[in-house]
């Protein structure tokens, strides 16, 4: 069996979401199971360049690991020919530049969602791309998870009937940094660096309502900072200039109703930090990131409501769950190997960076409609710029 080592130029490691679930459960635990196993029986085995702007951090990172290469110096990791894959995982605001000489250096582009601050940017990335001829992809992660995938499992054998509506609930409460340090990086809460939970997390629904109920077609959304004093990593107080909580209603094809809570301002009383409530005419279900329930027309139960007496109905023990009926892979693994897939042996990968153009356009969308104070239709427009983009 012949044995193919790839260089992959990984920018943006030394962050939480880059290093442990790109380059630790993803590339190195491709190389750790033998390498990625190709059709015509050849074996990948991945070589990590790891591009950063931390000396010291890049080199922690690869002793750690015993990872040789590394550098801060993207543009010679990019003219390095062996390297044939650029990932992207750095904050928004210095993705397109990265980006953009990836591209003309001709490697395949694969990054982190948003692919930019601004629907424009991520439509030139887009059309760059295509045009240069290399293959593009971007991370959209919650597809892959296993409560999404058994949600997948219901919707595709018609469980639902008609399906009416979704409810999602995200987030969790994020430390100020004064007393107790925050567990996430504070550009997240700076404007000029990119930051707001809904830049953040519209491009995730997105590609979640795309892929699994819809087209999205309009947006009313309400973006509020509701913690304004907050304290950087090196306990400096800071102003919090971007959104911390999203409240949005999302229309999709058919006729579907989608309401989405985004926050980083609140206390988790759920299963899990994402949970899903999908209704439909034949049943209903709740999926989060691991786990789905689900209860069927058949077996709904008959609440009435009486406020006058105490609620005795045990309302969760009367759904069923769905049962695992496989292995799970880490859902940044899996999309990871489609992608590589994509680019060795032409296989399928839809999300690409038309995709996450489509993603950021919802968020610009939403932040629209809540500074205007109004209902944003998306409408046929955006697939037919993002159709010529291709």
């Amino acid at each position: 069996m012949s044995e193919r080592v790839l260089g992959v130029v990984m920018n943006g490691v030394t962050g939480r979401m880059g290093y442990r679930q790109h380059l630790v459960r993803s590339v190195l635990a491709i190389n750790a199971g033998g390498g990625l196993a190709l059709a015509d029986g050849e074996r990948v085995r991945l070589r990590p360049v790891l591009v950063g702007r931390s000396e010291r951090k890049l080199a922690d990172l690869a002793a750690r690991h015993d990872i040789p290469d590394w550098t801060t110096d993207l543009a010679s990791a990019l003219a390095d020919p062996s390297n044939e894959i650029y990932f992207d995982a750095q904050v928004t605001s210095a993705r397109v530049p990265a980006v953009t000489a990836a591209i003309e250096a001709g490697k395949h582009i694969y990054v982190e969602k948003p692919t930019a601050e601004t629907y424009g940017d991520a439509l030139v990335l887009a059309a760059a791309a295509e045009a240069a001829g290399v293959r593009n992809g971007v991370v959209q992660d919650k597809l892959f998870l296993p409560g999404l995938l058994k949600l997948r499992r219901l919707i595709e054998g018609g469980f639902f009937g008609r399906i009416l509506s979704v409810r999602g609930e995200f987030g969790y409460w994020v430390f100020e940094g004064d007393w107790q340090d925050a567990q996430r990086p504070s550009w997240n809460y700076r404007a000029a660096d990119g930051g707001g939970i809904v830049l953040d997390m519209f491009p995730h629904w997105h590609y979640v309502l795309e892929n699994l109920f819809g087209r999205v077609e309009a947006v009313t959304a309400r973006a509020v900072t509701h913690v304004p004093d907050r304290w950087d990593e090196q306990h400096d107080r800071y102003d919090a200039t971007a959104d911390d909580a999203a409240y949005g209603i999302f229309e999709l094809e058919g006729g579907i109703i989608a309401q989405i809570n985004s926050s980083w301002t609140t206390r988790v009383f759920r299963d899990e930090l994402v949970e899903f409530h999908v209704d439909g005419t034949e049943g209903s279900a709740v999926a989060g990131l691991r786990r789905c329930r689900f209860q069927h027309r058949a077996g709904t139960p008959k609440p009435v409501w009486n406020p006058d007496l105490p609620a005795t109905e045990p309302f969760r023990d009367q759904w069923q769950e769905v049962p695992d009926n496989a292995e799970f892979d880490n859902g940044f693994k899996t999309q990871w190997e489609l992608f590589l897939r994509h680019v060795l042996e032409d296989g399928p990968f839809p999300h690409d960076l038309a995709s996450g153009a489509r993603g950021v356009a919802l968020a610009e969308a939403g932040l629209r409609s809540s500074a205007e104070g109004r209902r944003i239709v998306l409408g046929d427009a955006l697939g037919d710029v993002l159709g010529a983009a291709r």
